[in-house]
């Protein structure tokens, strides 16, 4: 399809060239003839009209061979090569466009000024935005003494919670001992209290004696007294016995209540992981509301650097609409820069001629601008569809009578190191591109 493409192309040049050629030759048969007829007209001046006409038969004839020549040049001279002059200059325009709302109190560029990146252009008011910063750096500062004390609060907690743990097992041992001391001390106080009663049994049983043999005139009365003293000594044995065993039945009591308090230490001692479940809950939450703060007093340094637009690119300040005093927001662009170190050109070829482009292939390029200056480059890539495709309103044709319109391709050039000529992007161009 591409051989039948050119071979057309070629066709349809030789034919036009023939066509010229035929219409010099019939000019000049016109011409032949009307210096035969004019001397017919009037025999008197035959001579006269001689000389005229050896000239036309001599220049007539030169002329049809440098038309043909300069056709044939033509031909030769575009054959090869395909040529548009729907070409511009293309390049990047950067709108420049306030982050914040602000008033402004200074403009800091002219137009069609260069500027480079980093160069403040517009500066806003900035005293409202300080004063936010101002507050959120506050807010950062409180919250983190609410987390400096969270952790110190989880950190006294796990100490307690560790040492109260400690303290309650070791009550509970205690209170454990108690009561098995007190009930050793029961059994010692029910086994004196059967010796005592056992002792005393003797003991009554010794003065009950002691009195017969007293009556009997056997026993003196120093001696029955001392049978009576051993019998009560017997009773107060008895009786104190029967006190330690009360004692020490009050003590089980009390042993007892002792137990159940440590056991109920021992209870809320183990409760301290949910206590520091808690304490770690808050200190996660002012770690939270720390990086709330942070984020708010990051945001608002943001927002106060933005009172100073900056240029992003290098390029030449456009389109400038900003004034002093004015009151600017971001959906407004306040001016625009041109950069004119990256620029490129954008050349619409005809949808026939697109056949044989190719990315790499050479380019020459004649912008309008310099006095037809011939500049070098290549074709960097062709267009994923035609122009009209991606207008406001693109074409229907399966609707309606349909007229075909010869298409045309943008077709993107980079151009070659060109030093002494500064391209700005709009500027007319004239592209040849190489298709050998």
């Amino acid at each position: 399809m591409l051989r039948s493409a050119v071979t057309h192309r070629n066709h349809y040049s030789w034919e036009r060239a023939r066509f010229l050629l035929r219409s010099a030759a019939m000019t000049t048969t016109t011409a032949e003839m009307s210096a035969e007829i004019l001397p017919r007209a009037d025999a008197s001046s035959t001579a006269a009209q001689t000389k005229p006409r050896s000239r036309a038969m001599i220049l007539l004839p030169v002329l049809a061979l440098g038309a043909g020549a300069a056709i044939g040049g033509w031909v030769l001279a575009t054959r090869g090569h395909e040529t548009t002059d729907d070409a511009y200059v293309e390049g990047h325009v950067a709108n420049v466009s306030p982050r914040v709302s602000g008033q402004v109190v200074k403009v800091l560029v002219k137009d069609n000024q260069h500027v480079n990146p980093g160069d403040v252009l517009v500066e806003l008011d900035d005293r409202d935005l300080r004063a936010r910063d101002a507050a959120s750096k506050a807010d950062l500062a409180a919250a983190r003494a609410q987390l400096r004390a969270a952790q110190t609060q989880l950190d006294v907690t796990r100490s307690d919670v560790d040492s109260n743990l400690q303290v309650a097992r070791g009550g509970m041992a205690q209170a454990a001992a108690v009561g098995g001391t007190t009930r050793a001390a029961i059994l010692q106080a029910q086994a004196d209290i059967s010796a005592a009663t056992a002792q005393r049994g003797l003991a009554a049983s010794e003065l009950e004696r002691s009195k017969r043999l007293f009556g009997e005139g056997a026993l003196s009365q120093s001696q029955l007294d001392t049978r009576q003293s051993e019998l009560e000594r017997a009773d107060a044995s008895l009786a104190q016995t029967r006190a330690r065993l009360a004692s020490a039945e009050s003590n089980l009591d009390n042993s007892a209540g002792t137990l159940q308090n440590a056991r109920g230490r021992l209870i809320a001692a183990e409760s301290g992981p949910q206590r520091l479940d808690a304490a770690a809950a808050q200190v996660e939450l002012a770690q939270a509301r720390v990086d709330q703060a942070q984020a708010a007093y990051d945001q608002a340094e943001l927002n106060l650097s933005y009172t100073k637009i900056r240029s992003e690119v290098s390029g030449v300040v456009s389109r400038r609409s900003v004034e002093l005093g004015q009151n600017v927001s971001p959906d407004r662009p306040l001016m625009a820069l041109v950069a004119l170190d990256d620029t490129w050109v954008v050349a619409n070829f005809k949808e026939d001629q697109i056949a044989h482009l190719r990315p790499g292939a050479r380019a020459d390029v004649t912008v309008d601008a310099f006095d037809g200056e011939k500049l070098t480059g290549h074709v960097d890539s062709l267009s994923g569809g035609t122009g009209s495709r991606f207008s406001l309103l693109p074409p229907d044709n399966a609707s309606g009578n349909f007229t075909k319109v010869v298409q045309r391709v943008p077709v993107l050039i980079r151009l070659d190191p060109h030093p002494g000529f500064e391209l700005r992007p709009g500027l007319s161009a004239v592209a040849s591109v190489s298709t050998k």
